[in-house]
């Protein structure tokens, strides 16, 4: 297992985990290497040069402005919506590029250059930063490629990263990379999903801390659907999409008062649309696996919590403990996408945003309604087998259509693959494996113009505005 829950499972600013998280990660990164070796007082200029899907979407997905962030030295876990919107409008005014938090430069998301037809070879969301003196000679480079969900990569240290994550799978007491071997730890520990998973992240963390972490993560969660239900009008950026899930809302409170279980689905599309609402905002939201696909897990974590048996009047220990479950079966499921496949858009199609992130959810559904492993892994593998072949093509490069909507959709899908699974004894024809390695194919053989460009389907077939 190379990645775990908490990687799985970050903290970030929409509306991209790969176009807006993973590229103001990489600028930090960078602006640290300046501090920490000591280089920021010989920095008089900066270049950014952004590449393939990172360029050819960049405006949409706030990636210029992402990056100036951080170049400043913010990070995406810790900086808050208000504190992005205060900063963009000092750029905005003309406020100068604090390099590193300190060194004023007169550089702005307009100076960052963009090469949508030139592909770095390790992945199609690569991205350059230089720092140079006063006569133009080169201080400090380095070439960073954002890898989905937020994760990044920096060139030259791809082979240390490797050896030291199959290091680190020799100190786990269960490492896994195929559903095959989770199923064969899961027997050997006599547990399922979320047993394997807890067990290799109690080598670097408490169980305490781990529960905390994962009910911050939920909280996070419930925070950013609350605060879409605050907020009205229209979604920014020119396609003018009005924003729905206040309204849903409010039609729900009015519908449902009682929480009768024919309006299930309302509440779980509502609480998708809200995240992914949030999300396109420019908001607070977690990486599940990817901001893209965002809404999925909570959507189908609500379900989890609010509609399956014994659940209605749970205390909240009990409302608790089911969260720490549904989270840590669906990471085990992430890892399987992780470290097979891919779980970003531009690499594979959203069929490794929106299709992972189905997938994780029904299997964490399906753990948490009493099924076996086996019956588990049948869930995931019927949520990913019939998303597979699913395009990233966003209007406007903006994640909104169909971005938002393809959320709830895939909840539900995700909802129904767990309740298949669970009416079954866990035996089926297709393994889970062998749909991530589908999956994986198919992202190879898609057309680049459906893998994050904005270049095909949807986003040049319909007119922006």
């Amino acid at each position: 297992m190379s990645v775990g829950v908490f990687d799985l499972f970050s903290v970030g600013i929409g509306p991209s985990s790969s176009h807006t998280v993973g590229p103001m990660r990489a600028a930090a990164a960078f602006a640290a290497e300046l501090v920490g070796g000591g280089l920021l007082g010989r920095v008089g200029s900066v270049r950014v040069d952004l590449y393939g899907s990172l360029a050819a979407t960049g405006r949409g997905h706030g990636t210029m402005t992402a990056v100036l962030l951080g170049l400043e030295g913010r990070e995406p876990e810790l900086i808050l919506p208000a504190e992005v919107q205060s900063r963009l409008a000092a750029f905005a005014a003309g406020a100068p590029l604090l390099l590193g938090g300190s060194v004023a430069l007169e550089y702005g998301a307009e100076d960052i250059i963009l090469h949508p037809l030139t592909i770095l070879p390790r992945h199609t969301n690569g991205m350059k930063l230089a720092v140079s003196d006063s006569a133009g000679v080169l201080v400090h480079e380095a070439t960073y490629f954002s890898v989905g969900g937020g994760f990044i990569i920096r060139e030259g240290e791809v082979e240390a990263a490797v050896a030291e994550l199959e290091h680190s799978k020799e100190l786990l007491p269960y490492p896994f990379r195929t559903a095959e071997t989770l199923l064969e730890h899961c027997a050997n520990v006599g547990g399922n999903f979320s047993d394997v998973m807890l067990a290799n992240e109690l080598v670097t963390r408490s169980e305490e801390e781990i529960r905390a972490g994962l009910l911050h993560i939920r909280d996070v969660m419930e925070e950013c659907k609350n605060a879409s239900l605050e907020r009205a009008g229209l979604l920014p950026g020119g396609l003018k999409v009005r924003r729905r899930a206040p309204d849903w809302h409010a039609r729900l409170l009015a519908e449902d008062p009682d929480r009768d279980p024919k309006f299930w689905q309302e509440w779980v599309n509502l609480v998708a649309l809200a995240v992914n609402e949030e999300n396109a905002s420019g908001g607070r939201v977690v990486t599940a696996p990817t901001n893209g696909a965002a809404g999925i897990i909570p959507a189908v974590m609500f379900y989890a919590t609010h509609y399956t048996e014994g659940m209605s009047g749970a205390s909240q220990e009990r409302v608790d403990d089911v969260v720490v479950t549904f989270l840590l079966a669906s990471a085990a499921v992430g890892v399987l996408y992780k470290e097979q496949a891919s779980i970003s858009g531009a690499e594979v199609g959203c069929q490794g945003e929106v299709g992972s992130a189905s997938s994780m959810a029904a299997a964490g559904l399906a753990e948490v309604m009493g099924g076996t492993p086996e019956q588990v892994e049948n869930a995931a593998e019927i949520a990913m087998e019939h998303n597979l072949g699913l395009t990233c093509d966003p209007i406007g490069g903006l994640v909104q259509i169909p971005c938002i909507e393809r959320n709830a959709i895939a909840a539900a899908k995700a909802i129904n693959a767990a309740k298949m699974a669970l009416w079954g004894d866990g035996t089926h024809r297709v393994s889970l494996d062998e749909v991530i390695i589908t999956m994986r194919e198919t992202g190879r053989d898609m057309s680049s113009k459906y893998k994050e460009t904005a270049m095909g389907g949807l986003a040049v077939n319909v007119v922006e505005c």
